[in-house]
């Protein structure tokens, strides 16, 4: 399994419009992030944890050619904001995309583009196949994906966790039971927003601290904000195994 960090930034990205502190100045590849996204690879298929505003520059600068499949964890518009861009998929692969997702993001997915699903479409529209999903696991192309149910504030979100390898974003809450699901992971993925509280993100010391509860081999940090620090200075103050990601990593898994 080959698993790319497509973008690993909050919703405004960094750097942020008009910010001029010192990481949004940052010369450093590492701190230029785009919003929350992951690639996986395995077994031949090829499928995206979310598509963000970013999802076209994503996919050119990954040089993905192939794409069988879209998951979402969650409907906040920096997470699908980018679906339309699918249509060059839907071109090369002559199919609808299957887009898999709860209830709840396939009627926002269904109202903010509704153009995709009128009765008359207008040529060249993305074709979408949407897949309702709930909490219990499902297959991608014959790739077996168990939801991970965690808590965004008051908003149900979903990770994901493909084999050995599990992704979580947008959370601050993460029950006993979906901790269960968690454990044993040798790659885990979560949300480290800031160093100061947040209503709906852990911060830096509440992810580690949970990296450390939940003793994954290898941990790594997304959606992360400006305001969390210059990536080398956090980076070399985390504890062995726990990681910050960055646009364009690349991990990898038997």
């Amino acid at each position: 399994m080959n698993i790319r960090f497509l973008g690993t930034g909050t919703s405004q990205g960094v750097p942020v419009i008009g910010c001029d502190c010192e990481v949004c100045r940052s010369v450093d590849f590492r701190d230029k992030r785009f919003r929350c996204s992951v690639h996986i690879e395995t077994e031949g298929k090829s499928f995206v944890i979310d598509t963000g505003p970013d999802f076209r520059m994503q996919m050119l600068r990954a040089d993905i050619h192939q794409l069988d499949a879209v998951i979402y964890t969650h409907e906040h518009k920096d997470h699908t904001a980018g679906l339309d861009d699918i249509r060059p998929f839907n071109f090369r692969q002559k199919k609808d995309m299957p887009v898999y997702g709860r209830s709840q993001v396939l009627n926002q997915i269904r109202q903010e583009y509704s153009y995709v699903f009128s009765e008359k479409k207008y040529p060249g529209v993305p074709q979408v196949l949407p897949i309702e999903i709930d909490e219990e696991p499902f297959e991608v192309e014959g790739i077996s994906i168990n939801p991970i149910p965690v808590m965004h504030h008051k908003l149900p979100v979903l990770g994901f966790r493909v084999g050995d390898f599990t992704y979580i974003t947008d959370a601050n809450y993460i029950s006993e039971e979906s901790k269960e699901k968690i454990k044993g992971s040798k790659i885990l993925v979560l949300n480290a927003l800031q160093k100061t509280p947040h209503l709906s993100h852990f911060t830096l010391e509440e992810a580690i601290e949970m990296a450390q509860m939940l003793g994954a081999e290898q941990t790594y940090f997304t959606h992360i904000s400006h305001k969390l620090g210059l990536h080398r200075e956090v980076e070399s103050e985390l504890p062995e195994g726990i990681h910050l990601a960055y646009d364009g990593l690349m991990l990898s898994l038997p």
